[in-house]
């Protein structure tokens, strides 16, 4: 969800130097081509998807905490399955191998979400658009709508969003849960081999052919329909804390080590 600052009313004496339509101008991106939009939107899905399910073939997958994904798909409410956006590639694929649900997914308003959307689907997943930037509150309320209504849904979401910060849980998984009436089951992976998209902003892992997955699942948490402020972040907080444990637990069972932190350090504000 998004927050708003002092900046957003009163900005920097930097920016307010520069003239508004040159920093309109400056913030806004090229238009993509065609052939890059029609590359992303048709045939990279496509590839994605075959490639996903020919690795998936060769994959060594073992699981941990099951009972915890049997228990909470298996009951009355929705579920609601909170993962890292770094691992949802290979998660989402996972999670429609394991049926029992009409799953409910998001992805953002973007070109590349425009991809990702169409690989989902082709997953068999129902694709909400929207994100923290872009028809995000919209989309929160259309996934709430359609758990509500559809007879033996689920819902899946990365918990920091389209854009991050990485590892940050954002607040929008926690009001669906609330909504919906469904208990949070965080869940990770890691691999033995694995490759790792170093430019993009959330890290995504894609485990090597003949890899031995590490598939852990976390023990779900309730989220009362009514919460004060500070116990919603408190349970914000609780959620973040647990799917890092769960990723550090996944990696070492899969003896993996990262470079960089699961979940990166924002600065902080000057005191005064």
């Amino acid at each position: 969800m998004e927050t708003s600052s002092a900046w957003d009313h009163n900005p920097p004496p930097e920016a307010s130097a520069v003239p508004e339509a040159h920093r309109r101008t400056a913030r806004r991106r090229p238009p993509p081509g065609v052939l890059r939009r029609v590359l992303l939107r048709y045939l990279a899905p496509e590839l994605a998807f075959i490639l996903l399910r020919l690795l998936r073939l060769s994959w060594r997958i073992r699981e941990s905490g099951r009972p915890h994904y049997d228990g909470a798909v298996g009951g009355d409410r929705a579920p609601v399955i909170a993962f890292l956006h770094g691992r949802a590639f290979m998660l989402l694929d996972t999670i429609a191998g394991r049926r029992r649900r009409r799953w409910f997914s998001m992805c953002s308003p973007s070109l590349d979400g425009d991809a990702m959307a169409r690989l989902e689907r082709r997953l068999g997943f129902d694709v909400l658009r929207g994100s923290s930037g872009t028809n995000g509150v919209q989309a929160l309320v259309d996934m709430i709508r359609a758990v509500r209504e559809t007879p033996g849904a689920g819902a899946c979401l990365a918990v920091d969003g389209s854009r991050g910060p990485r590892g940050h849980v954002q607040g929008g998984i926690l009001a669906l849960a609330q909504r919906t009436g469904g208990s949070i089951l965080p869940v990770t992976l890691s691999a033995d081999r694995a490759w790792i998209l170093r430019k993009t902003w959330d890290r995504t892992l894609l485990a090597k052919p003949f890899a031995r997955v590490e598939l852990v699942y976390g023990e779900p948490l309730a989220v009362p329909p009514r919460l004060r402020p500070e116990e919603f972040e408190r349970l914000r907080q609780e959620l973040e804390a647990r799917l890092i444990a769960l990723q550090g637990e996944a990696d070492r069972r899969s003896g993996r080590a990262d470079t960089e932190p699961v979940r990166v350090e924002l600065a902080r504000a000057p005191a005064g």
